[in-house]
């Protein structure tokens, strides 16, 4: 698999150990020969690849569609501070190369796409987590982020000692505050008593929020020493210094997008991840690759949620799953979502 455009290191330990368990393993499947068809490409968020989260999962969709469709894959890292004219390019040069589709992980390849896929008729562009663009050759995949968080405030509630539980978003967007929403109505409804603590990192136009582990760190350390014993952090990259705080405090963490107890870059930590709210961005990325192989590529929105497993709380951490009355109360909370009685908020 080719890389191109590598992201600058955030230079602390948190970002190095996340970072170093899968920089290494950049060239993979494709050295070894593909069938020569269908090339595939996928251009990163804020954080990029070895983020333990969001890019990771579409990375893992990439790498399924390499190993079980013999499509040739590319990897396209953001840059530090980037403005929508280097996405433009970077989109541009992908679809030039050839690759089919070209996926923009994340909301921020909205503007660019939107300029970019009318220059390339043929090409299908995926549009992770925005629907605001769209086109003929599009494919908006989305996602009810705020039901798998509703599920996460559900568990917080149930474990917390302190009723004291913390969110931290990565940057304040309206998508981050799906989670938040979710998450706190959770919370509430499970436990009116409990206080949810919410903090952003960063307000837009500044991202460094999803890419920086120190500000996710510091956030943290900030909820636990006001007596959360709980914190979610919807944050990227930053979320690994949420969870490495957590962890050395021995309070519990849940992850995000990713199943992150399962992450070898946080495997440090994993025994302080409760559980983690899941994306199937991973399914997302791989179904849209194939479609477009098979010849009948997807376009316009395609929406993943709890009825789908598109989102939902990983069950990885043994001592999650032995909380029988914690993981009886989250499943009858799926399933009043998925019949309708339980209607999660997608804004605070």
């Amino acid at each position: 698999m080719r890389r191109i455009t590598r992201i600058a290191t955030v230079g602390i330990a948190s970002a190095a150990l996340a970072l170093s368990a899968t920089a290494c393993g950049g060239k993979t499947s494709s050295e070894a020969g593909s069938d020569g068809g269908t090339k595939a490409a996928i251009a990163y968020d804020i954080g990029g690849r070895g983020d333990q989260s969001f890019n990771d999962a579409a990375y893992a969709g990439l790498a399924k569609a390499e190993k079980e469709l013999g499509v040739k894959g590319t990897e396209a890292e953001p840059s530090e501070g980037e403005a929508d004219p280097d996405k433009v390019q970077r989109l541009t040069s992908l679809a030039r190369a050839g690759n089919n589709p070209v996926i923009g992980v994340g909301f921020a390849y909205a503007p660019a796409i939107a300029e970019v896929a009318p220059k390339f008729p043929d090409t299908t562009f995926g549009l992770i987590d925005d629907t605001s663009k769209t086109g003929k050759n599009i494919a908006n995949l989305v996602f009810n982020e705020e039901q798998g968080s509703y599920l996460a405030g559900v568990a917080a509630a149930k474990v917390t000692k302190s009723n004291t539980v913390g969110f931290i978003g990565g940057v304040e967007t309206p998508l981050i505050k799906k989670f938040e929403a979710g998450y706190v109505q959770g919370v509430k409804d499970t436990n009116k008593n409990v206080n949810v603590k919410v903090q952003y990192l960063t307000q837009p136009p500044d991202f460094g929020g999803f890419s920086k582990p120190d500000l996710g760190k510091a956030a943290a350390q900030g909820q636990l020493d006001a007596g959360a014993d709980v914190i979610y952090a919807a944050a990227g990259l930053a979320g690994s210094g949420s969870i490495e705080a957590a962890a050395k405090a021995k309070k519990w963490a849940i992850g995000v997008d990713s199943d992150q107890y399962n992450q070898q870059g946080l495997a440090a930590y994993k025994e302080s991840i409760l559980t983690s709210v899941t994306k199937d961005v991973s399914d997302a990325v791989f179904n849209l690759i194939k479609s477009v192989k098979d010849g009948k590529p997807q376009s316009g929105e395609i929406r993943y949620g709890l009825d789908k497993d598109g989102v939902g709380l990983a069950t990885s951490n043994p001592a999650f799953t032995k909380m029988a009355d914690v993981t009886a109360a989250v499943e009858k909370a799926k399933a009043d979502i998925i019949a309708g009685k339980i209607e999660v908020k997608t804004a605070p």
